[in-house]
């Protein structure tokens, strides 16, 4: 690569992606690329295509246009934005990760117990589904994600439903799967100000990137200004540059994870479109 990046590092590059639901463009030259041990967020309004650029990379729906490289053998741990679950449908949160693992997987109680541990939500294995909190649904669906072993980790919103006390920990704990396990995530949220203390690249689309780059770069780009407004940006600015940690509803500092090894050769700004129309 280019950059200095061995191909091996690249889990997953998608170039020029374009989707279109008849003649009304959903994404129009969308760049994403996601390596071992780094965090990529994409972010950007609602109906900006956060969610439909996640299935593309996913391959559950197929670009009109564009490259879509996954390394190969691959293994992708998912957490969607919801989950639809029938409210009469008795399952234990035990059960639930048990149809996420293979079948012949010995010791399957013990290798559930383990990932819950991992999450940080060590009892809630014999619990009902229903009853967990929306912070615990949460830490069960990243368990889930986690038994498959993942190269990628892709979460779409992940604090969904989360309290405020509750999201900066969710963060964190992101950051600390990415730093023990060295896999990749791509992570979409619209919590803008956890996400930029908790990411390596940004970014930001509004069908089209509008932006790409460090948290620092993109929370200046006049593109992100045109879209979220100067008084985010400016705050978003003054607050990644002073902050290592987040403070949670209850005033406790959460102090999160360094970026790892800089940017890795990533532009800055990958394009610089007008952030209202197509670039």
């Amino acid at each position: 690569m280019a950059d200095g990046t061995t191909f091996q590092e690249v889990l997953v590059d998608a170039t020029e992606v374009a989707v279109a639901i008849g003649d009304r463009p959903i994404l129009d030259g969308i760049a994403v690329r996601v390596d071992s041990g780094r965090i990529v967020t994409l972010i950007g309004p609602n109906g900006a295509g956060k969610t439909t650029m996640v299935r593309v990379i996913l391959g559950l729906v197929p670009p009109a246009r564009g490259r879509i490289y996954r390394r190969p053998g691959l293994r992708v741990g998912y957490v969607p934005q919801r989950l639809q679950l029938d409210p009469t449908l008795p399952i234990t949160v035990g059960r639930f990760l048990d149809l996420g693992l293979r079948r012949g997987v010995g010791r399957r109680k013990a290798r559930c117990a383990q990932v819950l541990e991992e999450v940080g939500a060590p009892r809630v294995l014999e619990h009902s589904l229903h009853a967990v909190s929306g912070g615990e649904l949460q830490r069960v669906l990243l368990a889930r994600a986690l038994l498959r072993d993942p190269d990628l980790l892709v979460l779409d919103e992940p604090v969904q439903g989360v309290d405020i006390a509750g999201q900066a920990d969710i963060f964190h704990l992101i950051g600390q799967i990415r730093s023990e396990r060295g896999c990749g995530i791509l992570l979409v949220s619209h919590d803008l100000h956890l996400v930029m203390a908790a990411t390596d690249h940004v970014v930001c689309i509004n069908h089209h990137v509008c932006c790409a780059g460090t948290p620092d770069s993109v929370s200046q780009d006049p593109a992100f200004v045109e879209l979220f407004g100067r008084k985010v940006a400016s705050e978003l600015a003054i607050y990644h540059h002073h902050h290592d940690h987040v403070h949670d509803a209850a005033g406790h500092v959460v102090t999160l994870p360094p970026a790892k090894g800089g940017d890795h050769g990533h532009e800055d700004h990958v394009h610089r479109h007008g952030a209202g129309g197509h670039g």
